[in-house]
């Protein structure tokens, strides 16, 4: 998985003294999203595009629940059951799900599990039942590849489809301590590298096809041509986002450092060569030509962390401070981050939560963006929501994308709620104006995306009378400007 969970249980134990007495902030940043469900050994949540907004998660020993997405959902059901299948236990056993862009028409999904006799990771592809969606057939399953596992830790896990519609694929370096296979550099392993195979056909022996852009794809020396990017530790968890289509990978570190990379076709990312930006090996005077440095990493100590778990950037509605920043966390030192980086400009990262109280092995999103955060010990958090956001995203027509719709009640007094909704990604502005056009206060602005949004108003010091609401939208696309205006009626 990440680094062997015994032995960072056995660092944490060691900074339990520490993290027991930082102030835990966790209480209003983030919430227990589901209650009534507790999932065994939690490492990876999903959520198909299939219209019927359920939530997947894989549970390391080599089970997938299913549950719908609701606050009040309780006794989650198996969707399938490879326990018999899966060797688990520390970095090993069933770690990531993806499901097909086409999972609506073709009930496909695919798993990367770890299995035995030989120690192995294989990839391989599932069907839903016809006739009972939250039930998968065991018997389906159609392996499209396999590569040796030469120690049980470093299996990285991760499966995703990108928005090429590749299946992406996390291998780390086959373990035990500084790749001592060489895994990470050499071209001809899978192992150490991010994967990319098409799974939209076949080709002489491979269950898959190879991109035709893949770096190495056609290549004379040997290289393998699943290939995407290469000189990976332990890729744990990567993410795309969508609205730049940047991969971001969260590499787990050796020694001193932990690393967050932009990942590019054919980038070599230093391991083992460098850990981060540092020399590795050799650890003075390494020949860092050609290769991709991270643009984070925070080191080894009480301050930092000892095992880094890769999220998302956030394009979620309800809680805009966060959105467009990558959020990832420590599983040692249960420290969750938010990281805003604009190429060429300085990177900020900032303390999100100091600690949640629990080890953080994975984040998952929602069909509508909003962002989860897995406890290894069952639970599911996610934040609290800073605006009033609905998971729906409104569809408009005529060319117009944003609605502000009349404040209810009006007349109003003391306070009165306005909903607005939005059809893409839109910076907006609410102000109030009095009838004779001078502005009166600004109530609401900022970046939202696509989806409505309710908040309150409550005006001070303002006299009885008829007053303009007028939300002015840009649309991040393009800049397309739409203004709309409403009437709200104030009684003292």
């Amino acid at each position: 998985m990440k680094r062997s969970l015994l032995a960072v249980f056995g660092v944490a134990m060691v900074f339990a003294i520490v993290f027991m007495v930082t102030p835990v902030q966790s209480q209003t940043l983030i919430k227990n999203a589901f209650p009534n469900i507790t999932i065994p050994s939690p490492v990876d949540l999903q959520s198909p595009f299939d219209e019927t907004n359920r939530i997947f998660v894989v549970s390391q020993p080599g089970k997938i629940y299913v549950f719908p997405n609701n606050s009040s959902a309780s006794n989650p059901k198996v969707f399938l059951d490879i326990t018999d299948r899966v060797l688990s236990g520390g970095e090993q056993g069933l770690l990531g799900l993806a499901f097909h862009p086409n999972f609506i028409k073709n009930g496909y999904f695919y798993v990367n599990y770890t299995a035995n006799n030989p120690r192995r990771t294989i990839i391989s592809r599932f069907q839903v039942s016809n006739t009972n969606g939250d039930s998968a057939v065991k018997a389906s399953e159609f392996i499209l590849m396999t590569y040796n596992q030469p120690f049980s830790n470093h299996n990285g896990g991760q499966v995703s489809f990108g928005p090429d519609g590749y299946l992406y694929i996390a291998a780390g370096d086959g373990g035990s301590g500084g790749d001592p296979q060489g895994n990470g550099q050499n071209k001809a392993a899978l192992l150490g590298k991010i994967l990319r195979i098409d799974v939209n056909g076949t080709s002489g022996n491979k269950n898959y096809l190879i991109p035709p852009d893949n770096p190495f794809a056609g290549n004379t020396q040997g290289w393998a041509e699943e290939v995407y990017a290469y000189g990976m530790r332990n890729p744990w968890r990567f993410s795309f986002d969508l609205a730049t289509n940047k991969l971001w990978v969260a590499d787990v570190g050796q020694n001193m450092w932990e690393e967050i990379n932009i990942v590019e076709k054919g980038g070599n990312y230093g391991w083992k060569i460098m850990e981060s930006f540092h020399c590795y090996s050799p650890s003075t005077g390494c020949d860092t030509t050609g290769l991709k440095l991270p643009i984070w990493e925070y080191a080894h100590n009480s301050a930092g962390g000892y095992s880094i778990t890769g999220g998302f950037v956030y394009r979620g509605n309800k809680n805009p401070k966060l959105y467009g920043k990558y959020i990832y966390a420590d599983y040692v030192s249960k420290r969750i981050w938010t990281l805003k980086y604009t190429p060429g400009q300085p990177v900020q990262n900032e303390v999100l939560i100091n600690t949640t109280g629990f080890s953080i092995v994975s984040f998952g999103e929602d069909n509508f963006k909003n962002l989860y955060i897995l406890d290894y010990t069952g639970k599911i958090w996610t934040f609290e929501p800073e605006v009033d956001a609905i998971d729906v995203i409104p569809q408009f027509t005529g060319g117009n994308f944003a609605a502000l719709k009349q404040n209810y009640p009006n007349p109003f007094n003391p306070s009165t709620s306005i909903t607005f909704a939005l059809a893409k990604e839109s910076n907006i502005k609410i102000e109030v104006y009095d009838i004779f056009g001078s502005l009166v206060e600004e109530i609401k602005k900022g970046a939202y995306n696509a989806g409505e949004f309710v908040f309150g108003w409550e005006p001070k010091g303002l006299s009885s009378g008829t007053y303009l609401v007028r939300m002015t939208a840009t649309a991040v696309d393009g800049g397309q400007v739409q203004s709309e205006t409403i009437k709200a009626l104030f009684m003292k």
